[in-house]
This record gives C-alpha cells, structure tokens and sequence, in this order.
C-alpha cells in the first residue's frame, strides 16, 4: 500500500458520504494499515481533489488534527454536503459510505 493507492481509494468515496481509516486502508490493499491512511492523508498534496475530510475515525469522530484547517474546517466542509455533525461526530449508521458494490 503506498500513498497512491490511498489517494484513489479516498476518490472513491461518494459526495454527502464518508468512509473510516479502516475502510481506506482496505480499498488501498492493508485491511491493517489505518495509520498510513493518516500519515498519507496529512500529506494530502491536491486536497481538492482527494477529499480526506471525508475520513473518519471508526467511531465517525473527526480527525482534530484535520491537516487543511483542523476539526472546524472538516466539519464545515462536511456540512456543505449535507452531512451532519453533532459533536464532532459523524453518525456511520447514516453517512458511512458502502464499498461492497
């Protein structure tokens, strides 16, 4: 798994969805590697093409460490596609995006 394949697998997630440091690290072929979702989505190079505000830890929170702005920034950019967030959480029940397709 290298940055590459992470920044496509971010690409994939859906407008008004978002996916969780696992799902990425699995579509990037490392069900295990969560953290070098991280690392490679704080060093995202074109964030506005690779939309790494829609990753999520596994409990929905925000990243507070968001790399273009931190957690207000997320949440606003999250907001504008009709996500909610309460408390700084995303509910996965509603806004989890499914890869399975």
């Amino acid at each position: 798994m290298n940055y590459l394949d992470i920044y496509e697998s971010v690409k994939r997630i859906p407008y008004g969805k978002v996916a969780t440091y696992g799902q990425i690290a699995a579509l990037a072929g490392n069900p295990k590697g969560a953290r070098a979702v991280g690392n490679a989505l704080h060093n995202n190079p074109l964030p506005f093409e690779i939309p790494c505000y829609r990753v999520v830890n596994c409990k929905g929170f925000l990243s507070g460490r968001f790399a273009f702005g931190g957690a207000d920034e997320q949440k606003r950019l999250l907001e504008n596609e009709n996500i909610e967030v309460n408390d700084y959480q995303v509910d996965l029940n509603k806004y989890l995006a499914d890869f399975s397709l």
